[in-house]
């Protein structure tokens, strides 16, 4: 029997990269002392996520763009060491374009990356768009990585899961609602979305699903917390509630996937010829 410890981080992280690094390297020293091989900062912990999703930033020019091999993520790589790191940040393209994305590091340097598919609201004002999903091989299993939003569309996590995912690590800075706000974030409905979608994907796709979020507040954004890992089964072994910290579980990963499809197995008992849109019979 081989298990796996992994943490996905609640956590508030802004515009100063030092503080983010210095936010960071607490979280890794922390996580490192609980045990924890597989971490998940949120989306954006590298230079802090937009002010605003209404295209109202004032004189804001959004986090900094780094180079998926410049010396952040070096940076980033080296306080990961054996830890297998994932960490939102805005990547500059080398097509002279901005990313919001995700990359999974350790000691050795970069892992895997992956770019924002799906963009709420306005978020297309400030970055361009990712054009796929795919999975890679890490030292602590194969892993595939979604941002924030695009956990809504089950075939995000469904595409990696195809390609032979193990874990789904997803970053978020998910607010809570814009419109009618609770006080009190646990009853948030935004938050009951967020929790939702975790649950769904793991058990829809029987992977285990490690999701992360930013906390606190960022410019007119309230953020929800509820960084969790789930089970294959869509049962929640951890969660932070809304508050800051660590959700870490500890999961035979392996035994947990073959338990989870040995009798009904979503992957295998897909039925892809029938899955068509009405619209396009005798087209």
């Amino acid at each position: 029997m081989s298990t796996l410890r992994m943490a996905a981080v609640a956590a508030e992280f802004g515009r100063d990269l030092e503080e983010d690094f210095a936010v960071a390297e607490r979280l890794i020293k922390e996580a490192r002392a609980e045990g924890v091989r597989l971490l998940a900062l949120p989306e954006a912990c590298l230079g802090g996520y937009l002010l605003s999703l209404d295209n109202d930033t004032g004189s804001d020019a959004g986090p900094p763009a780094l180079a998926l091999h410049g010396p952040e993520i070096r940076r980033l790589a080296a306080l990961a060491g054996e830890l297998t790191v994932v960490a939102g940040y805005c990547e500059a393209g080398t097509d002279g374009r901005r990313y919001n994305s995700v990359v999974c590091v350790n000691g050795d340097g970069v892992l895997g990356n992956h770019r924002k598919v799906h963009q709420p609201l306005s978020e297309d004002a400030s970055y361009a768009s990712g054009d796929r999903f795919h999975a890679f091989d890490t030292p602590v299993g194969r892993i595939g990585m979604l941002i924030c939003y695009d956990k809504a569309f089950p075939e995000s996590a469904r595409a990696l899961a195809l390609d032979g995912a193990e874990i789904g690590v997803v970053v978020s800075a998910w607010p809570g609602a814009r419109t009618n706000a609770t006080p009190d974030l646990v009853n948030d409905r935004w938050k009951r979305r967020f929790d939702l979608f975790d649950r769904a994907r793991a058990l829809e796709n029987q992977i285990v699903w490690v999701s992360s979020n930013q906390s606190g507040t960022f410019g007119s954004l309230r953020f929800v917390g509820s960084a969790k890992v789930v089970d294959p089964g869509g049962e929640i072994l951890a969660d932070t509630g809304v508050g800051a910290g660590l959700a870490i579980a500890e999961l035979d990963v392996a035994q947990a996937l073959e338990t989870a499809r040995r009798s009904m197995g979503h992957l295998r008992d897909r039925r892809p010829e029938t899955y068509t849109y009405a619209g396009a019979v005798g087209a």
